[in-house]
């Protein structure tokens, strides 16, 4: 049995975060000591670690409550599961093409800068005025990370080179 510090650390997650699963149903109420204190058996630590591993790849906790539901139940196709995965395949790729617009702009803020004073410096110039970047770009939000929002632009590296002026 462990502690839920000792839960915790064998899944490397905080304890509140542990605490914080139990809230959403993520993990199923502990056993409790003679005093009280929170016990947890292995499958606790199997499915905290499941958990982690999900969050480390991005998933979205709906997604993970998903899959958690799926693998209690381990008779039924892989089918559903396909489908999470490939959901957040799509949403990955998607932040990773903005992320790749993100690049390419600031580089290309880098590359006009002359160097000379802030004033005439094309970098204050572009963050001054979307209207300069060569492609529609926004930051990803947290809530967008799970492919709730497609990106606006997709590119190759190539599209980096043009310098619209």
């Amino acid at each position: 049995m462990f502690t839920i510090g000792k839960l915790g650390k064998a899944a490397g997650v905080k304890v509140p975060t542990v605490r914080y699963y139990e809230q959403i149903g993520l993990l199923p109420p502990p056993d409790r000591s003679e005093g009280n204190q929170r016990r947890y058996g292995r499958d606790t630590l199997t499915r905290l670690s499941f958990i982690r591993h999900a969050r480390d790849l991005g998933f979205p906790l709906d997604s993970i409550r998903e899959l958690l539901t799926l693998q209690d139940d381990p008779g039924q196709s892989c089918a559903a599961a396909d489908a999470i995965v490939r959901s957040q395949l799509a949403a990955v790729s998607d932040r990773i093409a903005r992320l790749e617009a993100l690049r390419c702009e600031l580089e290309r803020m880098i590359d006009q800068c002359a160097q000379g004073a802030i004033g005439e410096c094309r970098v204050m110039q572009v963050l001054g005025d979307h209207g300069l970047c060569l492609h529609e770009h926004q930051a990803a939000a947290p809530d967008q990370v799970n492919g709730s929002e497609p990106p606006s632009t997709r590119h190759t590296h190539e599209a980096c080179k043009v310098k619209p002026d």
